[in-house]
């Protein structure tokens, strides 16, 4: 069958029900993996008591909105993350059914078109669930980055106008301008990271998935938009707040190193001091740690579903007309 056969009632049907039980099962990744919790098991249970969710309180949307934010065994509020993720998930597959695959040409193959469908499905939700685990916790799973690096190098022929090549040195590009200008050059300069190992990971993601203009420009608009939200955030509350999950683990880590040996807190403390977040903190707008994932994510989906006319838009924005 082709692409021309398939009613588009019912394609953008299945894109949504697909966005959504996959925005479903992004919640159950965002919670767990930071956590070092198995993300397969057990089977989803409320957070609050423990207890089994029940396959029909686990239906994207409508069981939220049926439970009025409630969860049904012990009455515990419900973030309302969950709901905002599963809509998410929805809105994504939808947009990449009209934007990629619909256009595509009507001779192309249902499994090609599948195969594009998944694949670009895939990156959105790996990409809202790393902006959501970097809000709360402020890093980046290498499970999402570097994983998603090795699936966009190995899906490189479903993109349009790109090679192995194209992938592989986008990837490489993505990494290092990231982590020579910022990780080590700037540590020398001012003595503490400018961007964490994390951002350039998932900067390579991009540079695997679109090449290097993919990888620049994720920097560039993440760094913009990332910009213009942190400023508007200051002028509001004064300062930028570090995650409360981020304070508790802190509080966790230095309960952790008062029982170690001083030898084992010696070791410990060593390796603390090249994190990121363990840096000392410096007053003031410049100093507030800010997690620069959500951004480059946002930018990412930005070049996913809008691509070079993005770029050309961005450039001429940027440094004007040539």
């Amino acid at each position: 069958m082709r692409l021309a056969d398939l009613p588009a009632t019912i394609a953008y049907a299945y894109a949504l029900l697909l966005g959504l039980f996959g925005g479903s099962f992004l919640n159950v990744v965002i919670h767990r993996l930071p956590r070092g919790m198995n993300i397969a098991r057990p089977p989803s249970h409320c957070p609050a008591c423990g207890a089994r969710v029940r396959f029909y309180d686990n239906v994207p949307i409508v069981s939220y909105l049926l439970l009025r934010g409630r969860a049904r065994c012990c009455g515990a509020r419900i973030s309302p993350r969950y709901v905002l993720v599963e809509a998410m998930g929805g809105a994504l597959a939808v947009a990449i059914l009209k934007q990629l695959v619909l256009p595509l040409s009507a001779d192309t193959s249902l499994g090609r078109a599948f195969a594009v469908f998944g694949a670009d499905l895939v990156l959105a939700l790996a990409l809202v669930a790393i902006a959501f685990i970097d809000l709360e916790h402020m890093y980046v799973p290498d499970a999402l980055s570097i994983g998603g690096t090795l699936f966009g190098l190995a899906t490189f022929s479903l993109r349009p106008n790109l090679d192995w090549r194209d992938a592989a040195l986008g990837a490489l590009v993505g990494f290092a301008v990231v982590w020579l200008p910022f990780g080590l050059v700037y540590r020398w300069i001012r003595g503490r990271t400018g961007m964490g190992l994390g951002d350039a990971k998932l900067v390579m993601m991009a540079g695997a998935w679109f090449g290097w203009t993919g990888a620049v420009f994720a920097l560039l608009a993440g760094a913009v938009q990332g910009t213009v939200v942190v400023i508007v955030l200051y002028l509001v509350g004064g300062r930028i707040a570090e995650p409360a999950a981020v304070t508790e683990e802190k509080r966790e880590t230095e309960a952790a190193l008062a029982l170690m040996s001083p030898e084992q807190r010696a070791e410990a403390e060593a390796h603390l001091a090249r994190d990121p977040l363990y840096e000392p903190s410096v007053p003031g707008l410049g100093g507030s740690r800010v997690a620069f994932g959500p951004f480059l994510a946002l930018a990412m989906l930005e070049y996913l579903l809008l691509g070079s006319s993005l770029v050309r838009g961005f450039a001429l924005w940027l440094v004007g007309p040539v």
